[in-house]
């Protein structure tokens, strides 16, 4: 079928609107808290001036690698929290808030196993492709090996956007056939799937700046350093976490929408 993505929007937009109190506890849960505990206690380090950028990167590197014990916990609990809501969302057995949890709690094992399995196959043939563009030394071959691998990581995020609807609603929980079935699903929607995505996070992050820009020019005139650097990270955190309700609303929309399920849950207040 041809995706319908004005369709989408607005079944996103009344599943948020009838169920607002129960998806932003959620959300405040497992999206903000953990963002807004990450930015305090782990804050990114600033780059001192004159620094080259191999040492910006090795610092970057640095911190990276020191918060992957946090990083992992925290990542596994946020994908458990979109599971969950997914199953809100798109559920035909209209499941109560406790199940929906831990429905979406048993389906991380394999979320995270299909995720991992995209991730290394595009790192391992984008490397190999690098690495031919590298051997070649000419700038125009480097530049193009950049860019068909950015372009092939997007069309498979595209494509596999699905799986986390997949494992959630449908309950499939092998992750390979997890990401055939929504390679089927998007089959001839690719484009406008692609398209509507980048619209609505394009949105998102033009909010996100203009909101933060009139915060953080309230805060440098009200407020002190750290009363500014903790506002800022509350703000930025409730932004965040209202930014990926949205998105797992219009997943589970487009899931729905190509899926076939009934019209009239979505817009259903849950149990």
């Amino acid at each position: 079928m041809k995706f319908d993505s004005n369709l989408a929007w607005k079944q996103a937009s009344s599943a948020i609107a009838a169920n607002r109190e129960v998806l932003l506890a959620l959300s405040g849960v497992f999206f903000l808290l953990p963002s807004l505990a990450l930015s305090l206690f782990f804050p990114q380090p600033e780059p001192a001036a004159g620094q080259t950028q191999e040492q910006v990167l090795a610092l970057m590197g640095d911190y990276y690698t020191s918060i992957l014990p946090v990083v992992i916990p925290m990542t596994l609990v946020q994908a458990a929290g979109t599971l969950a809501m997914l199953t809100l969302f798109t559920d035909r057995s209209r499941p109560t808030v406790g199940t929906a949890i831990r429905q979406g709690f048993a389906g991380i094992l394999t979320y995270f196993l299909a995720q991992l399995m995209l991730g290394i196959a595009i790192g391992v043939a984008g490397g190999i492709l690098l690495a031919i563009g590298a051997a070649s030394g000419a700038p125009a071959a480097i530049g193009f090996a950049i860019a068909a691998v950015v372009a092939a990581a997007i069309y498979v995020a595209i494509k596999t956007s699905l799986v986390a609807p997949i494992v959630a609603v449908e309950h499939q929980r092998n992750p390979v056939a997890a990401i055939k079935r929504s390679w089927s699903l998007t089959k001839g929607n690719s484009a406008r799937i692609g398209l509507f995505y980048a619209l609505v996070i394009v949105a998102f992050f033009v909010v996100m700046a203009i909101s933060m820009g009139l915060v953080g020019i309230a805060l440098a005139v009200v407020a002190g350093d750290e009363t500014a650097r903790f506002a800022a990270a509350v703000v930025s955190s409730a932004l965040g976490a209202v930014m990926t309700l949205y998105l797992v609303a219009v997943v589970a929309a487009i899931h729905r929408q190509l899926a076939g399920p009934s019209p009239d849950v979505v817009s259903a207040p849950f149990e």
